[in-house]
């Protein structure tokens, strides 16, 4: 299957003995005896490359999860006794890439150094939630997903906020109401959620009484934080996000009613050895209890 999926990967039977260090032969010999057993041809062998016949578009996602969860479970042995090589791979989503974590490897690495962290960062909570099913990495870290079979362990709440220039007529408040920025220019993240059918901004603002005027959109949360700064505009974010820009011309306000979404890490299976260690740092890094969501929350995370 590895053979296989790697040929897949490459396009090539060439390229992939190369990275598999075997021979051509020995390469095409093992994809046939796999096509035996099967019961028909998986590859169909092109004058320039391969292309997946119907039987193999089938049997490609069911392999692909066969060699990573093989390559998993070795992983998760080597981890779970501290073995010097050992990997624990995480996944999850930029923001919380940015704002969360930093803290937390550092920490894992001073007192778990034989066990490697692989950090895997995704756009959306959707795509997060994809790549732990289909066995990416060993845990994830994100918004409390919402019918997950496996394992899920609630860490806390985050706090979103508005992030403003220091000059910003509301600077000095100690909170904001939504309504009250309706005269103000948005940046907008490609990663906020879809609530209802609409962009969550467009839905919350519409359900305050106006239209968010939008100067510029980004691909990443940390982007649209450093914008704010600049003053092209303001933006909602995490807070952890944007403590690392706080003292850099701009200001967090948090909203009035709160917006907050829930944290977690989840997995598709029991969080055993390193995993659960690791999962312990962050309910300690995360010690805020989960609060009940307001209407903004109520359709999942307010920002991915």
């Amino acid at each position: 299957m590895e053979y296989f999926v790697t040929v897949v990967e490459e396009s090539s039977f060439t390229r992939a003995s190369e990275i598999l260090h075997v021979t051509q032969p020995a390469l095409s010999h093992q994809i046939k005896a796999l096509e035996r057993s099967v019961g028909g041809e998986l590859l169909e062998r092109m004058p320039r490359g391969v292309r997946l016949t119907a039987m193999g578009r089938a049997y490609l996602p069911h392999a692909e999860r066969a060699v990573r969860s093989a390559a998993q479970a070795q992983r998760a042995a080597r981890a779970a006794a501290g073995a010097e090589g050992g990997e624990l791979h995480i996944a999850t989503v930029h923001a919380l890439a940015v704002g969360v974590l930093p803290e937390v490897f550092a920490r894992w690495q001073r007192e778990h150094p034989g066990v490697a962290l692989v950090l895997h960062e995704y756009g959306t909570t959707e795509a997060l939630e994809e790549a732990i099913e289909r066995g990416t990495a060993d845990l994830a870290v994100g918004p409390l997903p919402a019918d997950w079979q496996g394992p899920v362990v609630p860490l806390g709440d985050e706090e979103i906020v508005i992030v403003a220039p220091f000059d910003d007529r509301l600077a000095g408040r100690s909170s904001v109401r939504l309504e009250e920025l309706s005269d103000h220019i948005w940046i907008r993240c490609a990663m906020e959620p879809v609530v209802h059918g609409q962009p969550l901004l467009d839905w919350a603002c519409a359900k305050a009484g106006f239209l968010p005027r939008t100067a510029v959109r980004t691909e990443h949360t940390s982007t649209a934080v450093r914008m704010a700064a600049a003053g092209v505009g303001i933006v909602c974010a995490p807070l952890q996000v944007v403590r690392g820009a706080l003292g850099e011309d701009c200001v967090a306000l948090p909203l009035e009613p709160g917006w907050r979404r829930a944290l977690a890490v989840f997995s598709r299976v029991e969080l055993t050895g390193a995993a659960e260690a690791f999962a312990e740092l962050l309910r300690e890094a995360q010690p805020s209890p989960v609060r009940p969501h307001d209407d903004c929350e109520g359709a999942r995370p307010v920002v991915a």
